[in-house]
């Protein structure tokens, strides 16, 4: 443990030197000498060297500090960019927009240097939170970003305390940070919230067009529904989370009736169209949370969470109904389309996909030997077998 500290040692240091001077004889002598000097010369030596000693000492506590001043500056701004860089970091790594939301949430306050800050971007006319917004200032909220964006149409209220940033990517406003700026922002704040703006904007446009083509690639672009693929792995994943939660599942499988007939004699353009039509009706029947998937040709899987068989059944027939009741307009012809249903629920043999699909599958070849346009179950594993593809294909 040292004794004496840097400051301690220095004063120690001009102790002795004051010791020397009040004991120095040749000190004196050259004093003395200075004061013959000034007499004989008309000069001042001594009081210009005292006030040259008073300068010299002052300049060098203001050098000190401004050197302090700048070393603080210094460490603002290097602990402005780490927060900047982390940020930068944390939207590199995000690539939808839960993610961005949840790191704009984390180190936005800290650019702000906690000052109360929200981000809201707009599209499609619909303003988007990234931040927590309280609705009774969202008003106003809304005003400020808009203006920042530069719809001239917006006014601005005199009362509304805002400081606001709009958010651009590739040269398009698509939304705003905002700030309350009190205390008043220093240009190191602006600055730093103006690089974060910068750093958000790409990564919303971004995470936008990832969800795009993410959407894309999952869905059938004809009906709107999902493709097999992802069906499958959505039904992995629901047949684990149902195992896990007791709950129940069941699956539903239709098939279009005399759908070959529509195209030979309408040609396969009247066929996308029906199949457009199908994908139409099954979102407008279907909850949200089912998984409606185009799963092959003119076959159609529904995944229904939640739903034991009874249900999964009037939700079929319901459907069913549906699709009878709204016909198809092609160019002057109306076409009455049907389609047999096979539903099955999960059950505690099972262990694959495969399993349940097989199931779903041989109660739709029952719907179609029963006459078509009608539902068929299959209440238990290994009650009802799936059939060859030959005699699938002889009664389609």
């Amino acid at each position: 443990m040292r004794i004496l500290g840097r400051n301690d040692a220095f004063l120690l240091g001009g102790f002795a030197i004051a010791v020397w001077v009040v004991s120095s004889r040749q000190l004196g002598m050259l004093l003395d000498r200075a004061r013959e000097i000034d007499h004989s010369r008309g000069l001042q030596l001594v009081p210009a060297l005292a006030i040259l000693a008073v300068v010299f000492l002052v300049h060098q506590v203001r050098k000190r500090e401004e050197i302090s001043r700048k070393a603080s500056v210094a460490t603002l701004r290097a602990a402005e960019m780490d927060r900047l860089v982390q940020f930068g970091k944390a939207l590199a790594q995000s690539l939808d927009s839960s993610s961005i939301r949840a790191a704009t949430v984390e180190h936005l306050p800290l650019i702000a240097s906690g000052r109360k800050v929200w981000a809201t971007t707009r599209c499609c006319g619909e303003w988007i939170d990234l931040t927590p917004i309280d609705p009774a200032a969202r008003a106003a909220i809304e005003r400020a970003a808009a203006h920042a964006m530069g719809d001239v149409d917006v006014a601005i209220d005199p009362e509304d305390d805002v400081y606001c940033i709009p958010l651009v990517a590739a040269g398009v406003p698509i939304g705003a940070i905002g700030v309350t700026p009190n205390p008043p922002l220093t240009d190191t704040e602006c600055a730093g919230l103006a690089a974060a703006a910068a750093l958000l904007g790409p990564s919303v446009k971004n995470a936008e067009l990832y969800s795009e083509v993410h959407e894309n690639s999952v869905r059938d672009a004809l009906t709107g529904c999902f493709n097999r693929r992802h069906a499958l792995e959505v039904l992995d994943s629901e047949l684990r989370r149902t195992r896990r939660s007791q709950g129940a599942l069941t699956v539903v499988m239709l098939d279009l009736d005399h759908f070959k007939t529509i195209n030979d004699r309408f040609g396969h353009l009247c066929g996308d169209a029906v199949l457009t039509h199908v994908g139409h009706r099954m979102k407008t029947v279907l909850r949200g949370s089912d998984t409606k998937c185009r799963y092959g040709g003119e076959e159609f899987l529904v995944l229904l969470p939640d739903t034991p068989l009874a249900g999964a059944r009037r939700v079929a027939e319901l459907l069913r109904k549906d699709l009878e009741q709204h016909p198809v307009r092609w160019n002057d012809q109306i076409l009455v389309v049907t389609a047999s249903f096979g539903v099955a629920e999960i059950s505690a043999a099972e262990d694959t996909t495969n399993a349940i699909i097989a199931r779903a599958d041989a109660a739709l070849y029952h719907a179609k030997q029963d006459g078509r346009n009608c539902v068929r179950t299959s209440k238990a594993a290994g009650v009802q077998q799936p059939i060859a593809s030959h005699a699938r294909s002889s009664i389609a």
